[in-house]
């Protein structure tokens, strides 16, 4: 059965509509290669040729799902460190939340994170959450919990141990894992604050 049409002027509506359907097949499937205008069109149940009015091709209907992502994603880290008390507090709940994140969305990891988008596509928009971990490093070496240094260096260092660890995780879910925590808490001790 047809989807009913949008009231004149309600367009952005139907977008909106066509990139949460887009994000929930997309953590489904685990991969941008595999997703087709087609498809979001039969699950939302309009023409292909509504989908192709708000997006040219594939690549930017995922792009478009990855920002809003993206968004949501920061939104959750800020609000994560807003609730912890000190710097070295909000650094590790920066860390945490998108390891709880790609526990619950482990397709939209990988499609985030592990795409080949990134060779065809500007994905910029992820360097909100990167300058945001660099930011929290510094506020860590302001206060003297952490040794002074190039906080940018740092804080990639620590995304790139906290990003392998949850990588791992999302491929090979059936393995035997410490508890994420446990791990991070000793990226931080020997990457920022390098008392390990």
């Amino acid at each position: 059965m047809e989807r009913g049409r949008n009231p004149r002027g309600q367009g952005d509506r139907l977008r909106a509509e066509i990139v949460r359907t887009a994000l929930r097949l997309l953590d489904e499937l685990g991969d941008d290669q595999a997703l087709s205008l087609r498809a979001v069109a039969r699950e939302l149940r309009i023409a292909a040729t509504s989908v192709y009015l708000h997006f040219a091709d594939r690549d930017a209907l995922v792009l478009a799902a990855l920002r809003q992502c993206q968004a949501e994603l920061a939104a959750a880290t800020a609000e994560a460190e807003s609730a912890a008390a000190g710097p070295r507090e909000r650094l590790r709940a920066r860390a945490l939340v998108l390891g709880a994140w790609a526990h619950e969305h482990p397709g939209l990891f990988k499609v985030l994170h592990e795409t080949t988008l990134h060779q065809r596509a500007d994905m910029s928009f992820r360097e909100e959450v990167a300058a945001g971990t660099t930011a929290a490093v510094q506020r860590c070496m302001d206060a003297g919990d952490a040794p002074p240094d190039d906080a940018a260096t740092v804080a990639l260092d620590l995304r790139t141990a906290v990003h392998g660890a949850i990588s791992m995780r999302v491929n090979q879910p059936g393995r035997s894992w410490p508890p994420l925590e446990e791990q991070v808490d000793r990226f931080l001790a020997r990457l920022v604050y390098r008392t390990g």
